[in-house]
């Protein structure tokens, strides 16, 4: 077991640590059972992380303080699970399992089982304490981090959700080594996006590894991993409810994106493979309107290309799309906004655009 990268995020009575190692989910348990103000812990995860993780997980709970009683509950895979009807349904479990004030949520699994579990955790007697172990490249770098917790609507994305910060998080890039090849690709998008928001120099470094990100070698991914919580703690601490525009450049993408998602179908494409194919589409929106050259949409092309993500926008009605990018939470007075660059490193709230600008863009 490697020794921890530790990242703070620093929020007053709300801060946590983000511990990044590797083989540290087999001692797991003493963090949940040190706080000394746990009784019972429910662990929620999915049927593909039931085994090994969520269960080793559950079993290290159990070891560490015999006094924590420890609960499992598993829902299916997959964006569908992201549902007030599966939220309803794990708020039921936890009435029968007798949850209190003093039951800690732990989420084990990916993107969808975080802000599932969050979710139910802000809202289940008015909030309990939550706690996140990620188990996939998406859940590591960025929705494990922040506190953003939420479920979809049928037409729009992550549309009913809290502001919930976990106890902790707890990262283990051992157990990427289980994740399905497609799943661990599409969790590199969020990686690309934080070189193209923040940091032109980890863009770079991410050019310069492709080879070794494709192989999950754990030495660049351990400090890829650490740099993307780093900066998203940096961005969450000076804004963590989106009050001031400042944490909105964490959506880079993700307008076109979740249009993907809804109009496709939750589920037939993953988060990040259609996050890919929206930073394309939105760094050519930001050529469009002559914010950037055409080199910087190219560089994104090949980066993420190279990683083995999408790049092509799907064959989807056009109509659809665009009804769906109305419905963007970061529209404002019927007028679509864009996060787009201006270089690399650098990104900004774009208002009043076009809607015939942000059609071509498309393509």
């Amino acid at each position: 077991m490697s020794e921890p990268l530790v990242i703070e995020v620093r929020l007053s009575e709300r801060s946590y640590r983000i511990e990044i190692g590797s083989g540290n989910l087999a001692d797991a348990g003493k963090l949940l059972a040190a706080p000394g103000k746990c009784s019972h812990a429910v662990v929620i995860t999915d049927a593909n992380v039931e085994h090994p993780h969520a269960t080793q997980y559950a079993d290290c709970v159990a070891h560490a303080d015999s006094e924590i009683d420890v609960d499992l509950l598993v829902v299916d895979p997959g964006e569908h699970s992201k549902s007030v009807e599966i939220a309803d349904q794990l708020w039921r479990e936890l009435l029968d399992l007798g949850a209190d004030r003093n039951t800690v949520v732990v989420a084990v699994g990916g993107g969808v089982v975080g802000d599932l579990a969050g979710f139910v955790a802000a809202t289940y007697a008015r909030g309990l304490p939550f706690f996140q172990v990620p188990t996939t490249v998406l859940a590591q770098v960025d929705s494990s981090v922040g506190g953003k917790v939420g479920v979809n609507l049928p037409g729009a994305k992550n549309m009913v959700g809290a502001f919930w910060q976990p106890l902790g998080v707890l990262i283990d890039t051992d157990v990427l080594e289980t994740l399905a090849d497609r799943e661990y690709r599409a969790g590199l998008a969020e990686v690309v996006k934080y070189g193209v928001i923040l940091d032109a120099e980890f863009f770079e470094y991410l050019e310069q590894h492709v080879d070794q990100l494709n192989r999950r070698q754990a030495h660049v991914l351990r400090p890829v991993i650490a740099r993307c919580c780093q900066l998203k703690a940096d961005v969450v601490q000076q804004d963590e409810r989106e009050t001031t525009g400042q944490r909105a450049v964490l959506n880079y993408g993700h307008t076109f994106g979740h249009a993907i998602e809804s109009e496709g179908g939750y589920g037939k494409f993953l988060h990040g493979e259609a996050v890919a194919i929206g930073m394309l589409c939105a760094s050519r929106l930001a050529e469009r309107l002559g914010r950037i050259p055409p080199e910087l949409t190219q560089r994104q092309f090949d980066l993420l290309h190279g990683l083995g993500l999408p790049i092509e926008t799907p064959d989807l009605d056009i109509e659809g799309l665009m009804d769906a990018m109305r419905r963007d939470k970061k529209v404002s007075h019927g007028r679509l906004r864009f996060i787009l660059p201006t270089r690399l490193g650098h990104v900004e709230l774009v208002g009043d655009v076009p809607e015939e600008e942000a059609r071509a863009a498309w393509w």
